[in-house]
């Protein structure tokens, strides 16, 4: 389908402030000239706000301020009028106690500057994880014409002729240390070829993956996602992004016309076949919440249940982004799936056309790195959305980051009530613990770290990883980084800290996986689990004052999105009362 634009020229939001000759609108306009602005350029042109996350404090983001100026460039060139501004930046390496729980207050800050400023269309440039979903959930709360822009992924990274893929070398290389396989020299020098250039992650982490659901819902333009940060291409694709925006404005194409039921179906099995992040869940649902749309973790198991895993990277595979990019990326993945009878090929993108138009001409370029369908990583990839008495709202687990053989496990719990109880005995040699267990986490979702830290793939005691073992079943409240694998079983709700059945799990305790079933089960009778819900003091305090406060009193479990109660829906784009 094609979107058929609307009349033009129109009276536009901007012109609120700028289009007349009253006290009010001299105001706003000599302000503005004070930057060096020719008057024409406010003659009745579109005002495109640039919402940029750059900040040195997130490195992932560090290079956008280059590519806001690409953008510009782009708005010009269409006739429109660039204003960058600047909006909270949630670092994922560097915020305490997680990025995650700053994920709702970049999206107020979002959705409060388009709305109050005069702006007709907005670019969102995102990269670190958490910036694509904030910007996309506060542009979606106002629903004007919007487009994301991706930071892009870093340069690969290489040590002693192997990738060392960002994050997954982390987790691998400090488990070796643990096992006695890696000296902390060695470990120290493979330290600086893992982050080698500008840009995000490298694997298939959060932020390539939610570059993956930006392109898939159609709200950035075909092949955004896996161009790397530094390669010349990816200023291109800002600039062109750039002069899109101003016909989006044109058109009146706005994210609640992209960003339909369908797309979010499209969105979930392209993450399926990338092998994305569990991330990816709370995140889709947080967004979907703010467009409208009726969105569920039943959906996700739905769509993404018979997705095959195609696309050969870490934390699933071997390659890396870069690979990815010069094999044709995303789209190449889209056209796969639409194929397969797996797309909904008529679902509207930000270029005004439909999403198979954008991809049905990609070519594959490398066979090892996208596979064919019978070659794929696992037949059934997507999230495994799990139920039973232990998760009454659902749990999830990432098949294609999992070992097979504990993909249906009975094992015996080993209970760590916190993450500080869990770093205390991790290391103890007289931990009762074998790698037939199951080790469990509480407190750790999104009210009980606060903000539902990436703690959910454990770290194994070193006893049983210098058996050799690598894996065992983890199940926690908490999130895992999109870099990360293993048996994880994560976002576990209603979360402990809010009672959940998680809450009473005790050592000792035999609990049933099963993940081809669906089910997660704690063997205890209903009479016996109900009366230790009965007996259960919460663990966790309340934050008492500031935004900690705010974010315990106010945020929605996981199995939801983890949004804030009084954020949800759209509040649209009202031009407030002008008090000058």
């Amino acid at each position: 389908m094609t979107f058929v634009p609307a009349k033009w020229p129109r009276k536009l939001r901007s012109q609120e402030w700028f289009g007349g000759d009253s006290r009010d609108h001299i105001y706003h306009r000599s302000w503005m000239k004070n930057q060096g602005l020719p008057a024409d350029l406010f003659d009745g042109r579109p005002v495109i706000g640039i919402c940029n996350t750059w900040s040195q404090l997130t490195p992932c983001n560090a290079h956008l301020r280059d590519l806001a100026e690409r953008v510009k460039h782009g708005i010009y060139e269409a006739g429109g009028l660039p204003l960058e501004f600047p909006v909270f930046s949630t670092g994922e390496s560097a915020l305490r106690p997680t990025a995650m729980m700053y994920r709702n207050l970049a999206a107020m800050d979002v959705e409060e500057a388009i709305r109050a400023n005069p702006l007709d269309g907005v670019v969102l440039l995102v990269g670190c994880d958490k910036t694509t979903p904030s910007l996309l959930m506060g542009a979606a709360s106002v629903d004007l014409p919007a487009i994301a822009v991706s930071g892009g992924p870093m340069l690969n990274g290489w040590f002693r002729g192997e990738r060392v893929g960002s994050g997954t070398a982390l987790w691998q290389m400090s488990e070796d240390i643990k096992a006695g396989k890696m000296s902390r020299d060695d470990f120290l020098e493979a330290e600086a070829a893992m982050s080698r250039s500008a840009g995000g992650c490298n694997t298939m982490g959060t932020a390539s993956t939610m570059a993956s659901m930006a392109e898939a819902m159609g709200m950035a333009l075909s092949g955004n996602a896996a161009i790397p940060a530094v390669d010349s291409r990816r200023r291109v694709m800002a600039h062109v992004s750039g002069r899109r925006i101003v016909d989006m404005v044109k058109d009146d194409l706005k994210p609640s016309d992209i960003m339909t039921k369908e797309a979010f179906e499209n969105a979930i099995r392209t993450n399926g076949a990338i092998g994305g992040s569990t991330n990816a869940v709370i995140h889709l649902l947080a967004i979907a919440g703010r467009v409208g749309v009726d969105l569920t973790l039943a959906d996700w198991d739905r769509c993404g249940r018979d997705v095959p895993t195609i696309v050969n990277l870490m934390p699933s595979g071997k390659y890396l982004m870069e690979e990815f990019f010069y094999a044709g990326g995303l789209p190449v993945v889209i056209k796969r799936l639409g194929e397969a009878g797996l797309l909904h090929k008529e679902a509207l993108t930000v270029s005004g056309k439909s999403l198979w138009s954008e991809v049905e001409d990609a070519q594959n370029w490398n066979e090892d790195v996208i596979l064919p369908v019978e070659k794929a990583l696992t037949p059934q990839g997507g999230i495994a959305v799990l139920h039973g008495n232990l998760a009454p709202k659902g749990a999830v687990l990432k098949p294609s980051a999992a070992s097979e053989h504990l993909l249906v496990h009975r094992g015996r719990a080993v209970v760590f009530e916190d993450i500080d109880d869990y770093k205390a005995k991790i290391d103890d040699e007289d931990l009762d613990i074998d790698e037939t267990c199951i080790m469990v986490l509480k407190n750790c979702g999104p009210r009980g770290y606060p903000g539902m830290a990436e703690v959910g793939n454990m770290g194994l005691p070193p006893k049983i990883l210098r058996k050799g073992i690598t894996d065992m079943v983890r199940i926690s409240d908490a999130r895992m980084s999109g870099t990360a694998y293993g048996t994880v079983v994560l976002h576990t709700t209603p979360e402990a800290a809010a009672g959940g059945p998680l809450a009473v799990v005790q050592n000792g305790d035999m609990i049933s996986l099963d993940v081809p079933g669906r089910s997660l089960v704690l063997e205890i009778s209903d009479a016996e689990l109900a009366a230790r819900l009965a007996s259960w003091v919460p663990a966790v305090e309340a934050p008492k004052g500031g935004y900690a406060q705010l974010f315990y009193e106010h945020v929605e479990g996981a199995d939801t999105g983890a949004d804030f109660d009084f954020l949800k829906g759209c509040r649209g784009s009202p031009v407030g009362k002008d008090s000058h």
